[in-house]
């Protein structure tokens, strides 16, 4: 099933991302089949980039420019040879779900129950929404 996916995050300079195009599969019905999904595929581009070994790595000015309007400017390279675990990642997700770090909204409906039933066609927009806590005391 062809999706897209929108990412947003309160605090960054530049908040909203384009649409992405992503495949998801069949047969979601919840809210944790589908952060389940979403992420076991992320774990899996991640586990398939492998490490690199450039011996003299650079970024030419327009790859500054670029990653200088996101606020971060790296190699975007993986130091280490160690894998991503997708059961640990995929809890960690449902963690942060259901400590209230993220939300998530399917064609600007949120969703919010994590076992409750949800539909998702062709071509619907996935948004996920970073929150981020503000500085200071309660008191």
């Amino acid at each position: 099933m062809n999706i897209y996916i929108k990412l947003k995050s309160a605090g960054k300079r530049r908040p909203v991302l384009e649409n992405v195009p992503y495949d998801l599969p069949d047969g979601i019905r919840t809210l944790r089949q589908l952060i389940d999904a979403v992420v076991r595929q992320e774990v899996d581009t991640y586990n398939s980039r492998g490490v690199e070994n450039a011996l003299v790595p650079f970024l030419t000015e327009t790859q500054i420019a670029e990653q200088s309007t996101v606020g971060k400017v790296g190699f975007g390279r993986i130091y280490s040879d160690k894998k991503a675990d997708p059961e640990k990642a995929s809890e960690a997700a449902l963690q942060g779900f259901e400590d209230g770090l993220f939300r998530v909204l399917i064609n600007d409906t949120e969703v919010s129950e994590l076992d409750g039933a949800v539909e998702i066609k062709n071509n619907d927009t996935l948004t996920f929404i970073r929150l981020t806590f503000l500085a200071g005391r309660l008191w």
